[in-house]
């Protein structure tokens, strides 16, 4: 019997779910992509709302299909431009009044297909690194295909962005959709602006065509129309098999031809299926598995597949730049693992995101670092500082093909001043008062004391230990938002009383975010009065957190969400790694699935992923910028990590249940529950000894404290 390759495991509809209340949906696309494409072409099913990806699994028509797309993301999302739509009959310009109900979907990694009722049409789908083609098989005579040029995911319905096309000859339309901040996109608006420029090419000759703008069809031969809300169509002779293929580019016209010409040179739709899936395959070689169940391997490539979508590459195949220039840093999220997961497997990867944001900085694009970066721009989304932590995370790791000492510099400006160059708004109080005193003064004080020490560990290591010291010393703000008299962490008001228990929060609570202590967790088990009540605190989260509501957004143990995504591998620094074992396995077993209902949150541009492909291997990065990997429970017989310094390190297992009785790195016995980077990335084996019922095994040997003034 020959064995399913593994590239089959790869299901892009897991979390393709934008609209259930139940549960906190994944948000992604079904459509194909290649690793870090910057073309995304998938189907569209809604326009507009908190519909991130603008397509839901449970709805039942779709209005078209569009080469750019955000996958995983909250909020109201951006992209879906250059949305075509086959038709037969009568033209109708209208996305929702021209929306068809749907059959036979077929989706695998480079690949999708589907079958549009009303209009008696097979689409098939697929994509290169900046060029994306469509196979459209229709049963009637005089097909059109529809190229809504207005559409946006995020749009608010305010037509003021503007778009602008060519019909060039009879094969070919060119052009570009401006989207401005008042057309809505991210955030209700608070994105970028930005251009998407298009060349559009059909195999067969356009025997009619026409445009619109707004309610308003012109059936003519106008060759060139720039509008708002505009978009144009074109017809065809006969029945049978017409391709459409299209390059995309958010630098140029030029640009957008050239990447059609490098990328889809031909019109061998099935030879661009067969590379994309070839790609796949090779970058799921990254992180080989053995052994599983089946849903468990789909879950587990899937989950590698979503690490490997952002950040996506920017720049033109043609932009000379000595750098693979990026976009979509979802920072937040991504520094906790999905960035981490990186500086093991993919370090190119790490080093152009670096280069991006700093040039991004250098340039005066962005005052400070980017947060949350989008299409060149910080959306200056969520809170902390996590491009400091990635900085120091990749120097400290022996990743420098970027400019240190600007990274540096910069990142010393948003943590010490001047306050213009900070993100951190009071500057002064967080220094001087010791606590950010703002609408998220919780969540925000414990994010910027990591950050202060992952800096406090460059400045260390760079030469600065002035700098050291004084962020060192912010590092233990976290302290200051512990009221000692409830035994927990509050926020503050500028003033110093206390926030009550709903306030302080950005998408947690304080029993969440208090936990965030990855630098520091043998400061934080002191604080709480020592081992055993730090246990039974965290453990009592999970207790209370029924395996249904992993998939939900709740009150206790929320995976759905970042806050919390290192609280099963704490329990190794108080000595109760039995804890992290049972815990780390149990989210592993009951937050993620197969399906469009398979992500118990959104996505989040592969941080939900990523923390799914270390805790399924055995092992965490509580805190990344100190290169320690907090050990759990493997569920798979081998996980194979391949290095990008051509090493690997495997990890085994025997036995069975989800406690560790023993575990030996490189042959010889350990007997700590954690192992570094340097470990990871020289290239050996961990193999663990399994067995059903817990054991003392690496209780005795702590992880190191880190340091502490």
């Amino acid at each position: 019997m020959t064995e399913r390759p593994a590239v089959d495991d790869i299901d892009p509809l897991i979390g393709a779910l934008t609209t259930l209340p139940e549960t906190a949906c994944g948000k992604t696309y079904p459509g194909p992509v290649t690793p870090f494409g910057l073309v995304q072409l998938s189907p569209d099913t809604v326009s507009g709302g908190d519909h991130g990806s603008g397509y839901s699994a449970d709805m039942e028509t779709i209005e078209g299909f569009s080469f750019t797309h955000l996958g995983g993301v909250g909020c109201y999302g951006d992209l879906g431009n250059l949305q075509v739509m086959p038709q037969t009959g009568a033209l109708v310009t209208g996305r929702v009044a021209a929306n068809s109900r749907y059959r036979e979907q077929t989706v695998s990694a480079g690949y999708y297909s589907v079958e549009l009722e009303r209009y008696d049409v097979r689409v098939e789908l697929a994509a290169a690194a900046r060029a994306g083609m469509l196979r459209f098989t229709f049963a009637a005579d005089r097909p059109r295909v529809k190229v809504d040029l207005a559409r946006r995911i995020g749009f608010d319905g305010s037509h003021s962005v503007e778009q602008s096309f060519t019909v060039v000859d009879d094969h070919r339309v060119e052009g570009w959709m401006r989207c401005d901040r008042s057309g809505g996109g991210w955030i209700c608006g608070q994105g970028p602006a930005f251009t998407v420029h298009f060349a559009l090419v059909f195999d067969r000759a356009i025997v009619a065509h026409g445009n619109w703008e707004g309610a308003e069809v012109r059936a003519d031969r106008s060759r060139t129309t720039t509008a708002a809300e505009a978009g144009c169509y074109a017809e065809f002779d006969g029945p049978g098999v017409l391709r459409a293929k299209a390059g995309i580019s958010y630098t140029s016209l030029d640009g957008a031809r050239a990447n059609l010409a490098h990328d889809l040179p031909d019109w061998d739709f099935d030879a661009v299926v067969t590379r994309a899936r070839a790609q796949w395959a090779a970058v799921l070689d990254k992180v080989a598995i053995e052994g599983g169940t089946p849903d468990q391997r789909q879950i587990f490539r899937t989950a590698l597949y979503h690490t490997m979508l952002e950040p996506r590459r920017f720049a033109d195949v043609d932009a000379g730049t000595p750098y693979e220039r990026r976009t979509v840093f979802s920072g937040w999220d991504v520094f906790r693992a999905q960035m981490p997961l990186m500086t093991i497997i993919d370090e190119q990867v790490v080093t152009d995101q670096l280069n991006t944001l700093i040039d991004l900085t250098d340039s005066g694009q962005v005052i400070g670092l980017a947060r949350w970066e989008l299409l060149g721009t910080d959306t200056d989304t969520m809170l902390g500082d996590p491009a400091i932590n990635l900085i120091a995370e990749a120097v400290l790791k022996g990743i420098v093909d970027f400019d240190v000492d600007k990274a540096y510099r910069f990142s010393r400006e948003v943590a010490l001043g001047p306050a213009e160059r900070s993100n951190r708004g009071e500057l002064a109080n967080w220094l001087q008062q010791g606590y950010a005193s703002g609408e998220y003064s919780l969540s925000m004080t414990v994010e910027n004391a990591y950050t202060d020490h992952a800096l406090a560990r460059l400045a260390e290591h760079l030469g600065h230990p002035d700098d050291a010291a004084i962020l060192d010393a912010s590092a233990q703000n976290y302290r200051n938002v512990f009221n000692p008299e409830l035994g927990w962490f509050r926020g503050r008001h500028p003033d110093g009383t206390w926030m009550g228990p709903d306030e302080g929060c950005a998408e947690s609570n304080p029993e969440q975010q208090g936990w965030f202590v990855p630098h520091d967790v043998a400061g934080l088990i002191d604080l709480v009065g020592g081992p055993e009540p730090f246990i039974e605190r965290l453990n009592a989260i999970f207790e209370n957190t029924p395996p249904a509501d992993l998939m939900k957004w709740n009150d206790f143990y929320n995976h759905s969400n970042e806050p919390v995504h290192q609280m099963a591998f704490l329990f190794t620094y108080a000595g109760a790694p039995w804890l992290t074992q049972k815990w780390s396995r149990y989210i592993c077993d009951h937050g993620y699935g197969t399906g469009p209902e398979g992500l118990g949150g959104n996505e989040d541009c592969g941080q939900m992923s990523a923390w799914y492909i270390f805790a399924a291997a055995g092992l965490y990065p509580v805190s990344p910028v100190d290169q320690i990997y907090i050990l759990g429970s493997p569920i798979f017989d081998t996980v194979t990590f391949r290095t990008s310094r051509g090493t690997e390190f495997a990890v085994r297992r025997t036995g069975t249940g989800p406690y560790v009785a023993s575990a030996t790195l490189n042959g010889r016995p350990i007997d700590r529950a954690w192992i570094t980077h340097s470990e990871v990335v020289t290239g050996g084996e961990l193999h663990f000894h399994l067995t059903p019922a817990p054991t003392d095994w690496g209780s005795k040997q702590l992880p190191p404290r880190l340091r502490r003034r």
